[in-house]
């Protein structure tokens, strides 16, 4: 038994005119094809859910709707260009394929879901190791204590405290970060310390 949530349906009455027979017909084709399908709202739209994975999602926005599916192009083979989704910006429900090869789609991100294959995560390229500011390498050097610190941690723990630095919009706050910095660092603390638990 499909699951309705009626978030989804205040959504839908909420939505534009144009967006509310488009957004009703991929409701009735998801539920038709995958009647498991259980409603919820994520990100602040609608998505269907598949054994307890994500499957679908439709959206609508002021003068067009989209639709996907989580696992993209192991659904449809395709991505759009414009819009979210694999179909496109959506004005009507012309522009969505056919209700059997919609029923087909669902029937992949089923069959995807079942098979437990989750959706790859886009490989992102490591950060490069930040870069020292000569005036901080400078009170560095003369506080071994929090040089030391500072070397023992993470590339992404350091970075934390030379983006601090070099975000400071003045010199006089400059300044001021970097000596507390310093303290910081001779007592062994990362720059976000206090809302670490």
């Amino acid at each position: 038994m499909a699951s309705r949530d009626p978030r989804v349906d205040a959504y839908i009455a909420k939505s534009a005119d144009f967006a509310r027979p488009i957004l009703e017909h991929i409701r009735m084709v998801v539920h038709s094809a995958c009647p498991e399908a259980e409603e919820t709202i994520k990100w602040g739209f609608p998505h269907f859910d598949y054994r307890g994975a994500m499957m679908c999602s439709m959206a609508a926005f002021k003068q067009h709707c989209s639709f996907g599916f989580w696992q993209r192009k192991d659904v449809t083979g395709t991505q759009a260009e414009q819009g979210m989704g694999q179909f496109g910006k959506i004005l009507s429900i012309k522009d969505l394929p056919g209700k059997r090869e919609l029923t087909g789609y669902i029937r992949k991100a089923m069959a995807l879901n079942d098979a437990g294959i989750k959706k790859p995560r886009p490989a992102s390229a490591p950060k490069p190791p930040p870069i020292l500011p000569a005036d901080f390498a400078a009170l560095l050097n003369k506080r071994a204590a929090a040089r030391k610190t500072y070397e023992a941690f993470s590339p992404s723990a350091q970075r934390e405290y030379i983006d601090w630095i070099t975000e400071a919009k003045t010199d006089a706050t400059r300044q001021r970060r970097m000596d507390t910095a310093l303290e910081w660092l001779a007592e062994g603390k990362q720059r976000n310390w206090k809302y670490m638990k």
